[in-house]
């Protein structure tokens, strides 16, 4: 029986910033596409992050593919928790928790998602290790990126 094409991730981080700080920053949906240039035509269902907010976009990562996806958030707690079911071309659960840290903050990010596409379904069998390894690459660089527009704002 072969393996399913499940990426899976979780990882703390620590932000100087406080939860509250970093709630607002990721509140500003409308700003994702010129922060991360692999995600297009992103938009937010409703006018905040709260339950029962969808969010629909493509995320197009530095490979020759393009997963639609549209991530529904079934928790969020202002500043500190939010729950999503994600559905499309990638399939699954995230989470994301911010958590008070003297001054600042440590988010736990977690997420298990599986691939939909025959194409990546078929390259995940013959390379599960290296599209994990460049999943957690481009999620590094995501959060350097992110650290970065803190810092700016």
């Amino acid at each position: 029986m072969s393996r399913r094409p499940v990426i899976a991730y979780r990882r703390d981080y620590q932000f100087p910033d406080s939860p509250s700080d970093l709630w607002d920053a990721i509140g500003q949906v409308d700003r994702f596409e010129d922060w991360w240039s692999w995600l297009e035509d992103f938009r937010l269902e409703g006018q905040t992050l709260q339950k029962g907010s969808v969010l629909r976009g493509v995320v197009a990562p530095p490979l020759p593919y393009r997963m639609r996806i549209e991530v529904e958030l079934t928790e969020c707690t202002p500043p500190r928790r939010m729950e999503a079911l994600i559905r499309g071309d990638l399939e699954g659960e995230a989470s994301l928790d911010i958590h008070p840290e003297g001054v600042g903050s440590r988010v736990v990010v977690a997420w298990t998602v599986e691939m939909m596409q025959g194409p990546m379904r078929l390259a995940d069998r013959m390379a599960h290790p290296l599209l994990q390894w460049g999943h957690d690459r481009v999620v590094e660089i995501t959060v350097a990126g992110f650290r970065k527009r803190l810092r700016s704002a």
